[in-house]
């Protein structure tokens, strides 16, 4: 599995389309890297561009645009509502797979050393990069900003970890590191106040603001023994905000960057602001994400506004996220567009996903053309995945069914498992083609030699058991499904029971049809004790798979009663 890191670098010009562009054309000159995503803020005067790949060509896109950014930038005549050091401000890295912290903070450490030795532009490192925890939190090195910086560059404990301790009138400084996945994100507010936007940063961010005696904004300094400010914690872990003024909105946001969303989600904090921001007589109207975001946040955040309305979050991952959408107001101060903003439908591969990206006809016509594939592998995931979308329907029916209102959360949770079934189905019907092919692919290479002929082996034996474990996969999924299935029969919306009965039809075929692709693929494996092994386990599900269904059109046949 390839190594992949994420870099979002921030670069100090948002208004002059022209400089963006150079910057980066430098990145995507890269072999190697994928530019995900570009977002130019006016009135921040920055742009957060984010890219992907592996880690030496993350490391040379950067370089190349960090270098670029110092050409084409000039510090001395910046201005914007962001903090801020360097034409590059900050360049962090972030493991995405296959790839730990430990190793994603050396190559941050490899990129600062570079971009000091041969830029000679001052470099600090921070988060995990930075060895000496003293220096490594962004805002404490930022302090001071790009203006303070001639002096504290001259200071012993803010010597630059690389290159010369001389600041850079016009490239300034730069923060290269290491971290966990950052969400950007702004909330909008019904006031042009900065001071009273302020106030609501305060009050949600971790740090919470200073201790004051008496007035919390005039009153004496309350210190520790040791003579540092004590501070009144807010009430969000891992989030760090400021409050602005955004000219170009006309409005003020509170400015956040959530660092462990695992801790504090997207949601959680939409919501905290907006209560901080009533008891302060405001009033949130809307909100903004700053660069990309995982797509679980995006799910998590539709299930929980659902659940607040004690509506089924059964339902589709493209319904959840317009749930979030509107829930957050994302749309508010721009089209959100999922498929420029959500960090996994960036990186999709349209290949991937050929079969299940066409409309119904074009299917059912590659399906009758003299093309092999798809084939009945394919076919049984889609039937499978048809047979617990039925089921899923009938549990959302219910779960909205007048007079039942107390029972929504028991369907909700079986919607929830059958969304998840079908997702999976789903990808398989595309999965089964592709190892088909992979055997195709393995059959045409060269067996000149003999190590050709034992490569060539090799490589057929290997997308053989590929082409058995997809189709398995297939009737474990299945089968699963039928236990929804049958709970839709037996306590569903009984307006519905024969839609669970169609499910179990179909959830049965696609057992069956998914273990012939099993066994014929089998046939072809030289691991006997592999294949007797899932063979087994093949019949087992089989025989249980018709029992099941025989129980639901019991069910299905006795309530329809005709």
């Amino acid at each position: 599995m390839e190594q992949l890191i994420e870099c979002v670098p921030n670069f100090s010009e948002g208004r002059d389309l022209n400089i963006i562009k150079q910057i980066t054309n430098e990145i995507e000159s890269v072999e190697g890297v994928k530019l995900l995503n570009v977002d130019p803020g006016k009135a921040t005067n920055r742009t957060v561009v984010t890219f992907v790949g592996n880690p030496q060509a993350v490391i040379e896109a950067a370089f190349l645009a960090i270098k670029k950014a110092g050409e084409l930038i000039d510090m001395s005549k910046h201005k914007g509502e962001h903090p801020r050091m360097g034409a590059t401000d900050v360049c962090p890295l972030i493991p995405i797979s296959n790839i730990s912290m430990e190793e994603t903070a050396n190559y941050a450490q490899q990129l600062g050393k570079r971009v000091g030795e041969e830029l000679n532009i001052p470099v600090y490192l921070y988060e995990e990069a930075q060895k000496n925890k003293n220096r490594s939190n962004l805002s404490v090195i930022r302090n001071g900003e790009y203006e303070g910086f001639f002096k504290k560059i001259k200071l012993p404990e803010w010597k630059p970890d690389f290159g010369a301790a001389e600041f850079d009138a016009k490239r300034g400084a730069t923060v290269i590191g290491a971290r966990d996945f950052l969400v950007a994100y702004n909330v909008n507010l019904n006031t042009t106040s900065t001071r009273r936007a302020n106030s609501i940063a305060f009050d949600v961010r971790e740090a919470g603001r200073v201790m004051r005696e008496g007035n919390p904004v005039t009153g004496k300094i309350v210190t520790n023994a040791d003579g540092t400010p004590k501070s009144i914690p807010g009430s969000l872990k891992s989030v760090k905000a400021i409050g602005w003024y955004i000219e170009e909105y006309g409005i003020a946001q509170i400015s956040m960057n959530l660092t462990n969303i695992n801790i504090t989600p997207v949601h959680i904090a939409f919501d905290e602001v907006n209560k901080k921001a009533a008891e302060r007589g405001m009033r949130v109207t809307g909100s903004e994400l700053v660069g990309l975001i995982p797509l679980k946040a995006m799910l998590d955040a539709g299930k929980y506004f659902l659940k607040k309305q004690q509506r089924s979050v059964g339902v589709s991952e493209s319904e959840l996220i317009k749930i979030a959408v509107k829930s957050m107001g994302l749309d508010e101060l721009a089209p959100f567009k999922p498929e420029e903003r959500i960090i996994e439908y960036l990186l999709k591969n349209a290949a991937d996903e050929k079969l299940v990206s066409m409309n119904l006809r074009a299917f059912a016509d590659e399906t009758a053309s003299e093309s092999p594939a798809p084939g009945g592998g394919s076919i049984s995931a889609y039937v499978g995945s048809l047979g617990i979308s039925l089921a899923t329907m009938v549990a959302n029916l219910s779960s909205h069914k007048k007079g039942w209102d107390e029972r929504w959360e028991e369907f909700s949770n079986w919607a929830e498992k059958g969304q998840r079934i079908k997702d999976e189905l789903i990808k398989l019907v595309d999965a089964d083609t592709a190892a088909f092919n992979k055997i195709m692919t393995a059959f045409a290479l060269p067996k000149s030699t003999d190590s050709e002929k034992a490569a060539r082996t090799q490589a057929i034996q290997e997308a053989t058991k590929f082409a058995i474990e997809i189709p398995f996969r297939v009737m474990q999924l299945s089968f699963e499904s039928l236990e929804i299935i049958k709970a839709m029969a037996e306590h569903g919306n009984p307006n519905s029971v024969s839609d669970a009965g169609v499910g179990a039809l179909c959830a049965r075929s696609a057992v069956m049809g998914a273990f012939m692709n099993v066994r014929i693929n089998a046939s072809g494996y030289n691991d006997k004790n592999f294949v007797n092994d899932i063979i087994a386990k093949g019949k087992e599900i089989e025989q249980k798979t018709i029992e099941t269904e025989t129980e639901i059109l019991k069910i299905v046949n006795e309530k329809i009663g005709v």
